[in-house]
């Protein structure tokens, strides 16, 4: 995921520096900053396609009648636009244009609007949906609309279609907007399949429909569908329907997040690599496909403890974690099991390379050094590696913890694999 960019353009230094603060706490960005007109035309200009969004004041010293919110837009760059004065007429003229957001900045929840709205959007560059209407025009037309919140667009022509490629691409896919009366299968029918593979917390929809039946809308939420929106809509509604459902499927990543990421290191926990890697092992073995299993263990972290104090055991932990990233497939999964013991599940690996990857690992941790205050801490590795298939993943586990020993006696700082 590439790192994004975010311009502010407002002529009150203090309120620069509070979205600077904001953004920088809610996500990891680079932030651009001008305190007039001429300052963010020459920002956009100097980094011409590399600006994902902006918060922008509609009157600066040099331009008073939002000029700079324009000329923005104009290059293609989701705005939000802050005022101190509050007009509806305005507002909903903004909006209906590419105007990202139109929000009083008089105002902490004004200025907590503002980066929420940003926020969305920088993940809306990651997100795809896929939009299912059987006609070509509200196709092209609802598709402009979520292209210029920078969503990635798959489309289909009818519920056949849509299930098709949802069960080839269904995890890259967030949400689905689907019409209700289609040929062949049918908005309502559509839900109901989808909502066999996935739940609502994992993949959203959102129901199109112009059906005058009280009871549709209602039918709709009750087979699951996240929400519905009449035709003829507004871009407005179909924006703020679309970005919250988004919203309300990222709290629950975040949440899912919580529980199954160790909080310091960010690395999966123990019961994340049962639940995933009990699937992975499962389908390996009805392939009849080889797995590895390491353990990995931090050389005498009792002596790092007890002589440089928990504060740098920790970042040693952390470090573990950011070089085995590093170095890792992003299919291989990476969990942490407690305290400075780690397991590692890969597939689709021969056993030579297996024991190239690890030894490079090995070394990588040789050649590390953590600086704290004048110290420069060291510290080396143990892996234990299994190689092949068991009658469970515990049993895996198990031999690969006995390899572990193995090079815990003989040494340390050593990779012993056992077939």
């Amino acid at each position: 995921m590439e790192l994004k960019t975010v311009l502010i353009v407002d002529d009150n230094k203090t309120i620069l520096s509070i979205l600077e603060s904001k953004l920088n706490a809610c996500c990891k960005i680079n932030i651009l900053k001008a305190s007039s007109y001429k300052e963010g035309v020459s920002c956009i200009k100097e980094n011409e396609g590399q600006i994902h969004a902006a918060i922008i004041d509609l009157n600066l010293p040099d331009a008073h009648d939002g000029q700079m919110a324009d000329y923005s837009m104009n290059q293609g760059i989701p705005t939000v636009i802050l005022t101190g004065i509050f007009d509806e007429k305005l507002k909903e003229r903004l909006l209906e244009h590419e105007v990202l957001d139109y929000i009083q900045k008089d105002s902490k929840k004004g200025l907590n609007n503002s980066i929420s709205s940003v926020h969305r959007i920088l993940n809306n560059y990651d997100t795809t949906v896929l939009i299912v209407d059987d006609s070509n025009m509200l196709l092209k037309i609802l598709k402009k609309i979520l292209v210029s919140i920078k969503l990635n667009v798959l489309t289909a022509s009818d519920g056949k279609e849509a299930l098709e490629i949802i069960e080839k691409k269904g995890d890259e896919i967030s949400l689905l907007l689907t019409d209700y009366i289609m040929p062949n299968m049918d908005g309502f029918e559509l839900t109901m399949a989808v909502r066999d593979i996935y739940d609502k917390d994992e993949l959203g929809i959102v129901v199109l429909s112009s059906s005058k039946d009280d009871d549709t809308a209602t039918n709709f939420i009750k087979i699951g569908a996240n929400d519905y929106l009449d035709k003829p809509y507004k871009k407005t509604a179909v924006v703020t329907r679309v970005n919250s459902v988004l919203h309300t499927l990222d709290l629950f990543k975040q949440a899912k997040d919580m529980s199954y990421k160790d909080y310091m290191t960010g690395a999966y926990n123990r019961r994340y690599f049962y639940s995933s890697g009990e699937a992975i092992y499962t389908k390996a073995k009805r392939e009849n496909r080889d797995l590895a299993i390491v353990s990995l263990d931090i050389d005498n972290f009792k002596n790092i403890n007890d002589t440089y104090g928990h504060d740098v055991g920790d970042l040693c932990i952390i470090k573990v974690v950011e070089l085995l990233n590093h170095n890792l497939r992003s299919s291989d999964l990476l969990a942490r099991f407690g305290g400075e013991e780690f397991i590692i599940l890969l597939e689709k690996i021969t056993i030579e390379d297996l024991e190239k990857v690890f030894e490079k690992i090995r070394r990588k941790f040789e050649e590390n050094k953590i600086a704290s205050g004048d110290d420069k801490i060291e510290f080396t590795v143990s892996m234990g590696i299994y190689y092949g298939m068991q009658e469970s993943i515990d049993k895996m586990i198990k031999i690969a913890d006995e390899a572990l020993y193995y090079s815990k006696n003989n040494g340390r700082n050593q990779v012993c694999i056992k077939e």
